[in-house]
């Protein structure tokens, strides 16, 4: 049986890359992986396009990812590293994104205007595959949204 690809925040499988170390491992995302259907490809954009452990955070500004601190501008950095990893994504059924992360975020916060938005790999990558299924670990919590993305990436199997 070929197993369904699903892109997950490497974070949300418990790898040490948020920006100070840590991670966010998510039992729920764990247990769904478990499911012999599926197969996990963690991405992590942020140490993927050369940002490190630890780092300093980001966040999103007048539609720029920058450092809190320094205000460095990482948003051609990104935009560069997005335009190569969805040339590898191509084999995915679905995603599972990290919620709020200013990368990955399907649903992040404008520091700047309290506005919600997108990350920006996830707004690139939604953008790239508009049919391929998306949810964050905090939609995987409700048992319907989780059956509904499940259901979803049935369909992308046919």
């Amino acid at each position: 049986m070929v197993k369904l690809k699903i892109g997950i925040s490497s974070c949300l499988l418990g790898q040490p890359v948020r920006y100070n170390g840590g991670h966010k491992r998510n039992q729920t995302v764990i247990d769904l992986l478990l499911d012999d259907r599926f197969e996990a490809v963690p991405v992590c954009p942020e140490v993927e396009m050369g940002m490190g452990i630890p780092r300093e955070p980001v966040q999103i500004v007048a539609d720029h990812l920058v450092g809190v601190e320094t205000q460095k501008d990482w948003t051609d950095v990104m935009t560069d590293f997005n335009s190569g990893k969805l040339k590898e994504l191509t084999s995915l059924s679905g995603f599972i994104f990290k919620t709020r992360s200013p990368s990955c975020g399907i649903q992040a916060v404008h520091q700047d205007t309290s506005e919600t938005t997108s990350g920006l790999f996830a707004r690139a990558f939604m953008k790239h595959f508009p049919h391929i299924p998306v949810i964050d670990e905090e939609q995987l919590q409700d048992n319907q949204s989780r059956e509904n993305f499940i259901a979803r990436l049935r369909r992308e199997e046919v």
